[in-house]
């Protein structure tokens, strides 16, 4: 089944752009574009959208609100945030909405491609740059005094297996460190996300950060890259 991909930018000319890229690919198809936020929700929840491509910054509603208001929505599509380096600063915030992965702007078209179809999977991503923002982003912030109520409902395994989530571990990984199976990790990970409530493994992370169950470190990672099914 081919992938259906909504575009959400104010310019004309990129979205343009990532039209022609896109339309040579057999499983994607560009279903409709938006120029601003409230058009990209009201596109994406008629269109029946796989995968929302939205720039941040838009008239209206940015793309952030945007991405908000389409979970709030219980819409089912993916949202890949386009952003340019100088604004990785709204990737926490985006996260917190409800995104599933970001992509800088200048990105080769082969990542492009690899991206909406990861997002589309149910994975999430996130480049190298903009990971490295979003540890500072949570090594600048407070400890929590108290884990939220949510975490206290997992078992001493699933926080396990959270930890090593957040510390960029596959599920193969996590199998190898913890002796288990590969589908005993992916009942555990489906577990933690049903518990918490979560979407995908990138929310998975942002939690752990949150709630202080692991702490930004010299050799913490986020646990987002395409390596592995969650």
């Amino acid at each position: 089944m081919s992938i259906r991909v909504l575009i959400a930018d104010d310019q004309e000319l990129v979205r343009t752009g990532f039209r022609m890229i896109l339309s040579g690919e057999p499983d994607i198809t560009v279903v409709g574009e938006a120029s601003d936020g409230l058009a990209a929700v009201e596109l994406a929840r008629g269109l029946g959208v796989d995968v929302v491509l939205m720039d941040i910054r838009m008239p209206g509603i940015d793309g952030i609100e945007a991405t908000r208001r389409l979970g709030a929505a219980g819409s089912s599509a993916r949202v890949l945030i386009l952003t340019t380096f100088d604004l990785t600063e709204y990737v926490y915030e985006a996260l917190r909405a409800g995104a599933s992965g970001f992509l800088l702007k200048d990105a080769p078209a082969a990542q492009l491609m690899t991206a909406i179809r990861v997002v589309a999977d149910g994975e999430a991503l996130l480049a190298p740059t903009i990971t490295r923002r979003l540890i500072a982003e949570f090594a600048q912030r407070p400890a929590p005094s108290a884990r939220p109520a949510a975490m206290e409902e997992l078992t001493e395994r699933e926080l396990e297996v959270l930890r090593l989530i957040a510390r960029g571990l596959s599920n193969a990984e996590i199998a190898k460190e913890l002796f288990v199976g590969d589908a005993t990790v992916k009942t555990h990970v489906a577990r933690i996300l049903m518990k918490l409530e979560l979407r995908d493994r990138v929310q998975a992370v942002v939690a752990a950060y949150e709630s202080g169950l692991v702490q930004p470190g010299p050799k913490e990672g986020l646990g987002v890259e395409p390596r592995g099914r969650g």
